[in-house]
């Protein structure tokens, strides 16, 4: 039988904010300026649920250079610039949080600034303050599951209790490999077939997000 959920653990972006929608135009231009022309399947791929510094790296190794001074900072700028205009949160999930009553936290690729400023913007952040964690907070960054038993220690939680709300491949990896269950959502960039896996339950809507955490709790069967 299955361990109760007592701790969900929601990644940042594509399942709390829609920024990966933007974020992926951003960078499918910036890469081709700078000499690596990818598609936005392609940059999904190879980049989304992946820290910074994990992408800079691979960059790097595939342009077999380091990145012009002051490229990260101007890749900021215009992440900045676009969700100013245009970010929100992914339609559906202040309602589902707002039904939620087990402990959550955050625990994503983004680094401290980025996350304080994106959920800010979306005003996610209060809903989290003091419960959220970052890939700058341990040594390897997602799909490895340092981040994920991060966070379960620093919430008190065993990881066999710990739900994670992902929507990226990396994501759902690091979640398994942490020993916890994943409710993948499928609604975002990433196919659903790349989601899909052990311990793991891909939805569709984020209305659906409260319905399958009572489910598994009221009738703990495993996944």
């Amino acid at each position: 039988m299955a361990v109760r959920t007592e701790l969900v653990i929601f990644d940042c972006d594509g399942v709390l904010i829609d920024s990966e929608r933007l974020a992926v135009k951003v960078d499918v231009r910036e890469l081709r300026e700078l000499g690596w022309p990818l598609s936005e399947a392609e940059v999904i791929e190879r980049f989304m649920g992946r820290s910074d510094r994990d992408t800079q790296a691979a960059i790097e190794a595939h342009l077999g250079r380091k990145l012009p001074t002051g490229w990260v900072k101007r890749l900021e700028l215009l992440y900045e610039q676009a969700f100013a205009a245009e970010l929100a949160p992914v339609e559906g999930v202040v309602e589902a949080l707002e039904r939620i009553t087990l402990p959550t936290c955050v625990a994503s690729s983004g680094t401290h600034r980025y996350l304080r400023y994106t959920l800010g913007l979306t005003g996610l952040y209060e809903r989290f303050a003091g419960r959220i964690f970052s890939a700058e907070d341990v040594a390897r960054g997602k799909p490895a599951p340092d981040l994920f038993l991060h966070a379960a220690e620093r919430m008190g939680a065993e990881p066999a209790g710990c739900m994670v709300v992902e929507d990226s491949r990396p994501g759902v990896e690091a979640a398994r490999a942490a020993g916890m269950r994943a409710l993948a959502f499928g609604g975002g960039l990433t196919p659903a077939k790349l989601l899909a896996g052990p311990s793991t339950i891909v939805f569709d809507a984020m209305r659906e997000l409260p319905r399958l955490l009572n489910q598994h709790n009221a009738a703990p069967r495993g996944l």
